[in-house]
């Protein structure tokens, strides 16, 4: 998809928003837009379902109910970009920057977030259900009544991450670092723990 396409897309979408005449919703389910400058796009509900957005720059983007199902997100920049709601599910953020985000209910089950930087995103009562998390850096995140269910989160760092009322059933926490972390009513029914010192 070239630019001059693109841009046509975000200005219908824009316009669909603000509930105009010539609006149209960005269907960009399957895009190719490996690479893409969408730095503080505004893309609320836009399906992009499956669209390639390996290392897309969407730095203080607003994603808010958008459809991002199965997409790739590798080595993505999402750093402060407005998640909530979102439907992840299935989708790769191996590597995404992701400091600052706000999660806030999105749906990242069985999301593939190895190796991805968190550091104070806000996933408060996001579904991480057998997400995989090894090495992911959650220092200072908020996950507050989060669903982290036979997540993996082997070697991850939680140093002062907010668990209060997550549920951890069967998630593996082997290596993990919760230094400062609060776990305070979280479910730790059946974890596999070894905490770092």
């Amino acid at each position: 998809m070239n630019n001059k396409e693109l841009d046509k897309i975000l200005l219908d979408h824009k316009n669909w928003i603000l509930g105009k005449e010539n609006g149209k919703r960005a269907n960009l389910r399957n895009a190719n837009l490996k690479g893409t400058y969408l730095k503080d796009a505004i893309l609320i509900r836009a399906d992009l379902t499956f669209a390639n957005l390996k290392e897309a720059n969407l730095t203080g983007a607003i994603l808010r109910d958008s459809e991002l199902k199965g997409a790739n997100l590798i080595g993505a920049n999402l750093r402060n970009a407005d998640l909530t709601r979102a439907i992840l599910i299935n989708s790769d953020l191996k590597g995404a920057n992701l400091i600052g985000a706000i999660l806030i209910d999105s749906d990242l089950t069985r999301a593939r977030l190895k190796d991805s930087e968190l550091e104070g995103a806000d996933l408060t009562r996001a579904n991480l259900r057998h997400a995989n998390l090894k090495g992911a850096d959650l220092k200072n995140a908020i996950l507050t009544r989060a669903d982290l269910a036979f997540a993996n989160l082997k070697e991850a760092n939680l140093t002062g991450a907010n668990l209060r009322n997550a549920d951890l059933k069967r998630a593996n926490l082997i290596g993990a670092i919760l230094i400062d972390s609060d776990l305070t009513r979280a479910d730790l029914t059946r974890v596999s723990i070894s905490v770092n010192p």
